[in-house]
C-alpha cells in the first residue's frame, strides 16, 4: 500500500538528480530491485489490472531489466495526453504538488525503494509512481481528472486540501472497477502493492461502495489511514467515469469540501495510529 504523496512528514530517501540531459546514472543494485519488483508484479495483475491500465502498460513498453529514464515514459504520455514525468525530491508539498498536476507535469520521486522495504514503504518511490500511475496517464479520462484535480488544489486552503486528498486516496491511489468481468483495480496504490491487489479484490471483509457523481460528499467525509490495508474502496464502473466528477466546475467541488467539513467525517473503520513514545 502506498500514500498521497505529500502526507508524511518525513523520510529517509534522497531523491537522485538527473544530469544537465535528464539522465540518472542508476546503480547495478538500484536496477535489480526495480527488475524484482515489475517482474513481480507484472504476474500479480494479470486478470486484475483494469484494461485501461492494460492499455497504457503496453504503450509505455517499460523495460523489466533496468529503471526508466523519465524522458522515455515522458516521451509517450506527451504523445498521447499531453502529460509529461516531472522530477521531484522524495517529498514535496501540497502547494507543489497541485501547481505540478494541474500543468500536467506528473511528479515522480527519483529514488527507488531499499531491501529492506521491498514489500512495503510509506514514501511514494520511483516504481510506485512509473507502474502504478504512469500507464492511465496515457487515458485522456484520467489524464484530465488528474489535471481538473490539481487544479481544484491551487487556491484551496489548508483544511480544504485535507478533504481534498481523501478524493485523490479513493480514485487515483486506491481505486476499484466494478466491471462485467468482475472487480478491476485502477488505482496505483493497489496496482503497485501485490498484497493490497489481493485484499481489494478478495477480502470479505472490505466494503466496496460505488462512486457517483451524486456521493463524492461521502468520499470526502470517509476517513483513511496510509499505513494499513483499506477497509473501504470506492468503486466506477470503467475509467471514464472519472469524466462525471471531472464535469464539475471547481466552485462546486469546494462547496462540497465545505459540505463535508460541516457534516464531519464518517466514523472510522480502523483503530487510531499509536503514536511512539520515546523512552
Amino acid at each position: 500500500m502506498k500514500r498521497f504523496t505529500t502526507m508524511a512528514k518525513a523520510t529517509n530517501y534522497v531523491s537522485r538528480v538527473p544530469d544537465e540531459n535528464g539522465i540518472i546514472d542508476w546503480s547495478t543494485e538500484e536496477n535489480q530491485i526495480w527488475h524484482e519488483l515489475i517482474t513481480r508484479q507484472l504476474s500479480c495483475i494479470e486478470g486484475t489490472a483494469c484494461d485501461e491500465y492494460i492499455a497504457g502498460l503496453e504503450k509505455l513498453n517499460l523495460p523489466t531489466d533496468r529503471i526508466p529514464q523519465l524522458e522515455e515514459v515522458s516521451e509517450v504520455l506527451r504523445s498521447t495526453t499531453g502529460w509529461q514525468c516531472e522530477p521531484v525530491p522524495a517529498l514535496i508539498g501540497f502547494g507543489e504538488f497541485f501547481r505540478l498536476l494541474s500543468e500536467k507535469k506528473f511528479p515522480v520521486a527519483t529514488f527507488i525503494r531499499s531491501r529492506e522495504e521491498f514489500d512495503y514503504l510509506q514514501e511514494p518511490d520511483i516504481f510506485h509512481e512509473i507502474f502504478g500511475h504512469c500507464p492511465l496517464l496515457t487515458n485522456s479520462s484520467f489524464a484530465n481528472y488528474t489535471e481538473a484535480y490539481g487544479k481544484m488544489g491551487l487556491n484551496a486552503t489548508k483544511e480544504q486540501r485535507v478533504f481534498l486528498a481523501r478524493l485523490y486516496w479513493f480514485t487515483v491511489e486506491f481505486g476499484l472497477l466494478d466491471t462485467a468481468e468482475g472487480l478491476r483495480v485502477y488505482g496505483g496504490g493497489i496496482i503497485s502493492s501485490p498484497s493490497e491487489t489481493q485484499y481489494a479484490l478478495h477480502d470479505q471483509s472490505v466494503e466496496r461502495k460505488p462512486l457517483t457523481k451524486e456521493n463524492v460528499i461521502d468520499v470526502l467525509r470517509t476517513p483513511y489511514r496510509i499505513d494499513i490495508m483499506q477497509p473501504i474502496y470506492y468503486m466506477l464502473t470503467k475509467v471514464s467515469d472519472l469524466d462525471t466528477i471531472r464535469e464539475y466546475e471547481i466552485e462546486e467541488i469546494m462547496e462540497m469540501v465545505e459540505q463535508a467539513k460541516s457534516l464531519g467525517l464518517f466514523e472510522a473503520k480502523f483503530p487510531p495510529k499509536e503514536s511512539k513514545i520515546a523512552s
